[in-house]
C-alpha cells in the first residue's frame, strides 16, 4: 500500500524540479489567471507522498494515511501558492526609470563607463553609468537616460 504514495511523491518531485530549474510548467496555459502553479503542485505531491508513507510507517490504517496525506497536501499547496503569489506581486520585474534622479559619481565616469550612486528611494547600490564627457569621482550628477541597467548622467 506504500507504492501509490511513493509514485505520487516521486512525480511531485519531478514536477517541482522542472518548475524550479526550467520555469513553472503551467505558466504557458491560461488556467485560472495563475491559480495553478507547477511549483505548488510539486510541493503538494511531495507532501502527499511523504505524509502517506510516514503515516503507514507508523502503523496507522490505510484510510488514515490517505486522509492525512490529502489534508497536508492541500495545506501545503495553499501555503505554497499564497507564498508564490506574494513573491510575484512584490517583485513584478518592471524596472523603474531612474531618469531625473540625482546622485554622486563613485568613480570617474566617461563615455566608456563608470559607477554612480543614486538618491532614489529604491536605489540601494551602485549603478553602471556613462556620460558624453568625463566626470571625475565625487561630483553630483543627474540621470538623463536609462537603458537596461546603465544610466547616462550629466554633471549638475
Amino acid at each position: 500500500m506504500l507504492l501509490p504514495f511513493l509514485i505520487v511523491g516521486g512525480v511531485g518531485l519531478v514536477v517541482l524540479l522542472i518548475s524550479l530549474l526550467i520555469g513553472d510548467i503551467f505558466d504557458h496555459f491560461e488556467i485560472g489567471d495563475g491559480a495553478i502553479s507547477g511549483t505548488a503542485l510539486g510541493i503538494a505531491a511531495v507532501v502527499f507522498g511523504a505524509a502517506g508513507a510516514l503515516t503507514l510507517a507508523n502503523g496507522l490504517d490505510v484510510v488514515w494515511a490517505y486522509v492525512l496525506a490529502l489534508a497536508l497536501a492541500v495545506a501545503a499547496y495553499l501555503a505554497a501558492a499564497l507564498f508564490i503569489r506574494r513573491l510575484s506581486r512584490s517583485s513584478d520585474g518592471v524596472p523603474q526609470s531612474a531618469v531625473g534622479l540625482t546622485g554622486v559619481t563613485r568613480s570617474d565616469v566617461s563615455p566608456a563607463g563608470g559607477e554612480v550612486s543614486l538618491d532614489g528611494p529604491h536605489e540601494i547600490e551602485r549603478r553602471l553609468a556613462y556620460s558624453d564627457s568625463p566626470i571625475p569621482e565625487g561630483v553630483r550628477i543627474r540621470v538623463v537616460e536609462h537603458s537596461g541597467t546603465r544610466v547616462k548622467v550629466v554633471a549638475e
